[in-house]
């Protein structure tokens, strides 16, 4: 049974820090494209960030670029969100995304993904 486990979600002041992680089990997905969309109340689910499965490429959102690094460590089969200088419209539940299919950092839409976390939430307060 593949499983994507997100943690480290939690309140924070804007301005604040926080780092996601992401867990895979039950597969590796060394070979393949992985990402964080995130989803606040009412409103769809918006991608992030995105990587390449060697890590050497990655792509992000408008509105986090410059502000959130995402990374993955293979051996490990875990991916990563840093996210530095959080807003309040950061606020949202935030989703680890692995596709079984692509391998590049150029895939936005939540439909190229085959497997997702259940969700962290991250709160930032003003």
């Amino acid at each position: 049974q593949v499983q994507l486990v997100e943690s480290g979600g939690g309140l924070v002041q804007a301005g604040g820090s926080l780092r996601l992680s992401c867990a895979a089990s039950g597969r590796t997905f060394s070979s393949n494209t992985m990402g964080w969309f995130r989803q606040a109340p009412g409103k769809e689910r918006d991608f992030v960030a995105t990587i390449s499965w060697s890590g050497g490429a990655s792509n992000y959102a408008d509105s986090v670029r410059g502000r959130f690094t995402i990374s993955r460590e293979n051996a490990q089969n875990t991916l990563s969100l840093e996210m530095n200088r959080l807003k309040p419209e950061d606020t949202a539940v935030y989703y680890c995304a692995a596709s079984a299919t692509y391998r590049g950092s150029g895939h936005y839409r939540p439909g190229e993904y085959d497997y997702w976390g259940q969700g962290t939430q991250v709160t930032v307060s003003s």
